[in-house]
C-alpha cells in the first residue's frame, strides 16, 4: 500500500463544515471540494476557461490533523501513485448553494431501452458515480481495482418539479463543452433516479442511476 501522504495545500475541517462545498484559488487554478458525510472529491481546473487539471476522491475518516482519505480514483495516479492522503488546514471559501432534490452519491445502474431496462452489476470495480451536493455535481468514471480513471465532468445543477439542469464548468474529455447547459427530465422511484434527455454530444439518453448507500 502506498504510504500515507500529507497534502500541504488543503483543508479546514471543524465538524460543522462536513457535507458542504468549498473552493479556493491557487495560481489561477480553482480547487473545488465536494464533501458529504463520508466521501470527498477534490477537483482542480483553470478558473478562466474550465480547463481540467486533475480530480481525486474517496471515503474519508476524521483524524486529529484533518481527515484521511482513501482514494477510489485519482486522475494523476500514473504520475504520483497516490492512493491515500491526509488533508490539512488551509483557508478556503464555502460555495454551497441551496439544497436540491437528488442530493447524494449515485451509481450508473443501466439504461432504458425500447425493449426494457438493461441493468449493470453495481458490485463490479468499474463504476460511474455522480455526486450531487448543495447545487453542485460531479460525475466520475473509474475502476477501484486498478485506479484507472476514465473521465469526469462537473459544475452546478438545479432539480425541481421533474426538471434537472446541469451547467458544465469543467469536463476532462472535451474542454469545448465547458459552459454548456444540459436540460433533462427526471423521476425518482425509491433509490432509482431515471434521467432522460440529450448528452453533451447531442445524443439521446435515458439512464438509470441508483443511490449509493455503502462502499
Amino acid at each position: 500500500m502506498t504510504p500515507l501522504k500529507k497534502l500541504s495545500f488543503l483543508l479546514l475541517f471543524p465538524t460543522s463544515l462536513i457535507a458542504q462545498v468549498f473552493e479556493f484559488n491557487e495560481g489561477g487554478k480553482n480547487h473545488r471540494i465536494l464533501m458529504d458525510d463520508t466521501y470527498l472529491i477534490e477537483t482542480v481546473y483553470q478558473q478562466e476557461d474550465g480547463a481540467f487539471a486533475f480530480t481525486r476522491g474517496g471515503f474519508f475518516q476524521k483524524a486529529k490533523k484533518g481527515i484521511e482519505v482513501a482514494f477510489e480514483f485519482n486522475s494523476n495516479y500514473a504520475q504520483d501513485s497516490l492512493k491515500r492522503a491526509t488533508y490539512t488546514q488551509k483557508d478556503w471559501t464555502k460555495t454551497s448553494k441551496a439544497d436540491q432534490a437528488l442530493e447524494g452519491k449515485w451509481l450508473m445502474a443501466g439504461r432504458v431501452k425500447p425493449e426494457g431496462e438493461q441493468r449493470r452489476d453495481l458490485t463490479r470495480s468499474r463504476k460511474t458515480m455522480k455526486l450531487l451536493l448543495d447545487g453542485h455535481f460531479q460525475w466520475t468514471a473509474f475502476d477501484t481495482g486498478s485506479m484507472r480513471f476514465m473521465g469526469a465532468g462537473g459544475g452546478t445543477y438545479t432539480a425541481q418539479e421533474g426538471n434537472y439542469v446541469e451547467t458544465l464548468e469543467y469536463f476532462s474529455r472535451d474542454n469545448s463543452k465547458v459552459g454548456k447547459v444540459l436540460p433533462f427530465e427526471f423521476t425518482q422511484k425509491k433509490d432509482d433516479w431515471y434521467h432522460k434527455g440529450f448528452n453533451s454530444k447531442g445524443g439521446p439518453m435515458h439512464e438509470i442511476w441508483h443511490k449509493r448507500t455503502n462502499q
